[in-house]
């Protein structure tokens, strides 16, 4: 194999492409002793920026809340451009989708416990994340939906009767 086709993975840059913390209750929920629920969401998004080179933004929105009340909202999208050169059309979607968030989670991680801790809250210190196991389940999603379709397709139309 030449040294042209060897698969070329490397990081071009990793930052922080939006960041945004609101704490609505402030003052107050300063006053308060409360214990809050963690709701954690996380998103990930993909795009080619020009040839072998691609972003992934990996976004986690931390939501804290007592009761029915919103202590605060995190919300930090880690983004990083990756050089991803001979890996096939097979292989570039696991790239996406595992490889290159598991780079980008610790910062995003450590990007999140930061905004908390300066917003006046005890830092959060997110848990792993199996990002192989999330593009599995994404993978078995789309092929479902993929075969779903393809039964609709193949489904005869309803009857139509004429009246004589």
């Amino acid at each position: 194999m030449s040294e042209e086709q060897q698969p070329v993975f490397s990081i071009e840059k990793i930052y922080v492409k939006d960041l945004s913390v609101e704490v609505p209750g402030a003052p107050q929920v300063f006053l308060q002793q409360e214990q809050s629920q963690l709701e954690i969401q996380l998103q990930q998004q993909n795009a080619k920026v020009a040839d072998g080179l691609y972003e992934v933004t990996l976004t986690v929105t931390v939501t804290a809340k007592s009761g029915d009340k919103t202590l605060f909202l995190v919300e930090a999208s880690q983004a990083g451009i990756f050089q991803i050169r001979n890996v096939g059309d097979e292989n570039l979607g696991a790239v996406l989708g595992m490889l290159c968030p598991n780079v980008l989670f610790p910062y995003a991680r450590e990007t999140v416990s930061d905004t908390v801790n300066r917003a006046g809250f005890p830092p959060v210190n997110l848990a792993p994340v199996n990002f192989e196991a999330i593009y599995q389940q994404r993978l078995a999603q789309q092929q479902q939906q993929q075969q779903q379709q393809q039964q609709q397709q193949r489904a005869p139309g309803p009857g139509v009767e004429i009246a004589r």
